[in-house]
């Protein structure tokens, strides 16, 4: 995984919670902003048969959320992330670019892990 994430002046510190690993089902996507003195960071998490997965909820196109037009952004198979904006498409296990603006491009992934009181938390 790449540390991409990190340089962002607002990225969260490891260890930070975001919300009961439970309350983020398989086929869903969960966007949120993690405020901080340093400003707010975009996060979004998907939920996926094979594990949670989290980006930085910034479409490399053109930077805005992938969420701004409307929440539906999973396809029905549960596969492809499609930003609403300009319909850029990434795969949701990946990040990677797989359609339309989004080729060529990659999400940048943040890192997550389960707390011992079963929160999904930044990892490292």
């Amino acid at each position: 995984m790449n540390d991409a994430w990190k340089t962002y002046r607002s990225a969260p510190a490891s260890g930070s919670r975001l919300l009961p690993a439970a309350e983020l089902a398989v086929g869903t996507t969960h966007s949120m902003l993690l405020d901080s003195q340093r400003g707010s960071f975009p996060l979004l998490l998907v939920g996926l048969a094979d594990g949670p997965r989290a980006y930085v909820n910034a479409c490399p196109h053109q930077y805005l959320p992938l969420d701004q037009r409307g929440s539906r952004i999973l396809s029905q198979d549960g596969q492809t992330l499609r930003c609403t904006n300009h319909d850029a498409s990434f795969s949701a296990h990946s990040g990677e670019g797989s359609g339309g603006l989004g080729e060529g491009c990659t999400l940048d992934p943040v890192p997550l892990a389960v707390d011992e009181e079963g929160w999904l938390v930044i990892g490292e």
